[in-house]
């Protein structure tokens, strides 16, 4: 499915302070702005501090984690407790480990929603492609984003916190001084993310999931799919990457969760 319509997909406002079309484009990748999500940082403080005091990538994940725990309740025992026990507090670990089995079920509708009440981009697929609004799978996925089994514990407050840490990871530890990073992605067909506009025999303008999955891994991109998708994807667009919390991992160790949009990718095949 190929579509070269320029009209923007997405809300008119967002919490980042920055137009959700220009977010959405190519010149933003290519020339990427600082990206904060209003108040969180201000309304956090002490986590903030002690992550600026950190000295290790590990005393910044410690730092986190307690954090994380004493805000939302996330003991090691919640963190693993069966998502069907009546005491069950959603967390943005039972999101990730679930985007890691299927990013679209459930958890990936509400990892998308998040995506799409902060930064203004509306997803392209969820099960399907999203068409026009109101269609059957639209409504299962606004059904399944506002689930009450993952709103019950401030969870997009959760997710604002891992994003912000996120970025002050990479900009200290894990980036330091890059503005992108080559990702790859592996795809077997565009309905996923259809092609905007074709700039060559292996080049193109993807828009890629609001929310998407790449690999720093090229090889580890073959196992998803024969066409190769190679993108330098801003720093700022990293929302979780493997190796930024201790104990969750998605399906690779290079794996990285990126905030979409239209995306200028090169084609390649093994």
């Amino acid at each position: 499915m190929e579509r070269t319509a320029d009209t923007f997909e997405g809300h008119s406002t967002n919490l980042t302070g920055i137009p959700s079309g220009l977010l959405a484009s190519t010149v933003f990748n290519d020339f990427p702005l600082p990206l904060h999500i209003n108040g969180v940082r201000e309304m956090n403080r002490p986590l903030f501090e002690m992550l600026a005091r950190s000295t290790s990538t590990e005393e910044a994940a410690d730092a986190f984690q307690n954090y994380m725990g004493a805000l939302f309740g996330l003991d090691s025992e919640q963190r693993l407790r069966p998502a069907n026990h009546r005491r069950f507090r959603s967390s943005y670990l039972r999101l990730l480990q679930g985007w890691g089995f299927d990013a679209n079920g459930p958890e990936g509708a509400v990892l998308k929603g998040w995506v799409e009440s902060r930064f203004g981009l509306f997803p392209t697929f969820h099960k399907e492609t999203l068409g026009r609004y109101a269609s059957a799978g639209w409504m299962t996925y606004v059904e399944e984003k506002m689930s009450s089994r993952f709103h019950n514990n401030s969870i997009n407050l959760q997710l604002d916190l891992l994003y912000e840490y996120c970025q002050i990871s990479l900009a200290r530890y894990f980036a330091a001084g890059r503005k992108h990073l080559t990702l790859y992605r592996g795809v077997n067909d565009f309905n996923e993310h259809p092609i905007r506009k074709r700039q060559g025999k292996d080049s193109a303008i993807v828009r890629q999931n609001n929310l998407v999955s790449f690999t720093s891994d090229r090889l580890r991109a073959d196992e998803f799919g024969d066409c190769i998708l190679e993108a330098r994807v801003p720093v700022v667009k990293v929302l979780f990457f493997n190796g930024l919390v201790s104990g969750t991992t998605l399906k690779g160790e290079g794996e990285y969760l990126v905030i979409g949009g239209d995306y200028q990718v090169r084609f390649s095949y093994l």
